[in-house]
């Protein structure tokens, strides 16, 4: 069974936080296409949490279209490359969103931030 490091922080509400990082797990392929991933009950007692709250998170990946579940077997990454690079660029859109919306709540002009990242040797 592959052990899976969960995290956490008290700003957001601990389901959508399990819903983010095993997103990540999938979208990184840490999880790759196809893998039967643990069970509910394994996966709570890795991330410390209620079933109830890891199956609330499972629910919410079902609906995204990164796993879905064989009757009876379990549940698995969705094996389409489609669905894993549609959710990975959706992840990544939002990312930028942030990190750009950070950068002009600090006063950086778009242009700044593009220096910037140049010059870190990030563009």
């Amino acid at each position: 069974m592959k052990q899976l490091q969960f995290h956490f922080d008290t700003n957001r509400p601990i389901y959508v936080q399990l819903v983010a990082q095993l997103e990540l797990y999938i979208i990184s392929g840490a999880l790759p296409p196809g893998e039967r991933i643990p069970s509910v009950r394994d996966l709570a007692v890795m991330a410390k949490v209620n079933p109830n709250t890891m199956q609330r998170a499972l629910t919410e990946l079902e609906e995204r279209k990164l796993i879905f579940t064989e009757r009876t077997n379990g549940k698995y990454v969705n094996s389409s490359p489609e669905a894993i690079q549609q959710n990975r660029q959706k992840y990544a859109c939002q990312r930028i969103r942030e990190f750009t919306a950070e950068m002009t709540r600090l006063g950086f002009k778009p242009q700044e931030v593009i220096k910037m990242l140049k010059k870190e040797g990030k563009v």
